[in-house]
């Protein structure tokens, strides 16, 4: 049975790192319905595992407030409210934020979720609608994953085409909606959490914009620096400009740089042992590989692996037999960062001159865009 997955990474998918700046202090007022006097509410960093940054002690009538420091630029926090309740706080500086939670993530009586509210701040706003748009879509994939169980049953491919083809529809509905707010939330925190809902790969004009307004708006942000610095080395690697040499080591320890293979048309690969659709889709690389090596084509595999036995032990088992490069540095990879790889597999495939020509061609795809350019090996 194939499950439908929405694209958004997670709940919390702002993965900022504080910046030593000169910190701001913001404050959290709030009332937590179930606490017990004499409880804490602690502030907690968005990462894992989280780290306690401040506490704040629950009031006889269930009131709490906290002060605490946000670095310049703003900080996403986790508000820890019950030992099982958290909610995000997104913070820049100088706001007063509000919760109302009822303090626990679920009745054990009743089985009803705890509700928790968080007002004060228009990136709280925002933020808010995003995840409603969020759970709503979740809502639907959970009943589409449901009808496609069914369907699968029933060897139904009309209805699970048909269920596919409404989730497509659906998705693109949410990046849409996500898109018409962008405008107006301006450069904010909640901005930046938005782009977890739209593809960089299909909709990079939208990441190039936001990245020119934060340059132009907010400049000195640590966060714009990395999105601008995520868009400047994408821009390096887009089609129709010429790939960034790569000169990692083999196997044996043996540099091989990428322009090593200048005159073939190469297939730059990024992937690892550990990558569940990257080896899924080894079958069909290797498919092109012996179609095609004798017409000019070469591959240049690029692992985010940590560990070399799991690297080799990979190539042997999926049996690739062309070039394999990595600095065992997992997504710290200095090939995977000069190329903007974000997820993988990801592929870039090169012209004789070492000119990306096309980007993330897998499948049918591939094989069609090689026939084309290769052309009976002319």
């Amino acid at each position: 049975m194939r499950n439908l997955i929405f694209s958004l990474a997670g709940l919390l998918v702002i993965s900022f790192t504080a910046c030593a700046q000169t910190p701001k202090t913001f404050t959290v007022t709030g009332k937590v319905t179930k606490a017990t006097p004499g409880s804490y509410v602690y502030l907690e960093t968005n990462a894992q595992p989280t780290r306690k940054l401040d506490s704040a002690k629950v009031n006889t009538d269930n009131t709490f407030t906290l002060t605490s420091n946000v670095a310049d630029g703003g900080e996403v926090f986790i508000l820890n409210v019950g030992g099982d309740q958290k909610m995000a706080l997104l913070a820049e500086g100088g706001e007063t934020l509000n919760v109302q939670a009822d303090g626990y993530r679920m009745d054990g009586k009743t089985g009803q979720l705890g509700k928790a509210i968080v007002t004060g701040s228009k990136n709280m706003e925002y933020y808010e609608k995003l995840m409603a748009l969020r759970t709503e879509m979740e809502a639907k994939v959970t009943n589409w994953n449901k009808q496609i169980a069914v369907a699968t049953e029933k060897k139904d491919n009309k209805k699970i085409a048909q269920i596919e083809q409404e989730y497509q529809t659906a998705e693109q509905e949410v990046v849409n909606k996500v898109k018409a707010m962008l405008p107006a939330m301006g450069t904010s925190l909640a901005s930046l959490f938005a782009l977890n809902f739209i593809n960089i790969d299909t909709d990079f004009a939208v990441y190039d914009e936001m990245a020119q307004r934060f340059e132009k708006e907010n400049p000195n942000s640590p966060h714009a620096k990395s999105l601008i610095g995520r868009v400047a080395r994408i821009k390096g690697v887009s089609v129709g400009a010429a790939a960034p040499e790569i000169a990692l080591s083999d196997t044996t320890g043996t540099p091989v740089p990428l322009s090593s293979l200048r005159g073939k048309y190469v297939l730059v690969d990024f992937w690892a042992s550990w990558c569940g659709p990257c080896r899924a889709e080894n079958p069909n690389v290797v498919r092109m590989y012996n179609k095609f090596k004798d017409k000019g084509f070469a591959i240049y595999s690029v692992s985010l692996d940590k560990a070399k036995d799991s690297w080799t032990k990979a190539i042997r088992n999926d049996n690739l037999a062309w070039t394999h490069v990595s600095d065992l540095k997992f997504w710290q990879s200095a090939a995977a960062q000069q190329y903007g790889v974000q997820a993988i597999p990801a592929t870039f495939l090169l012209d004789r001159n070492g000119k990306i020509i096309a980007k993330n061609l897998r499948g049918d795809a591939l094989e069609q865009k090689l026939e084309e350019v290769l052309k009976g090996g002319q």
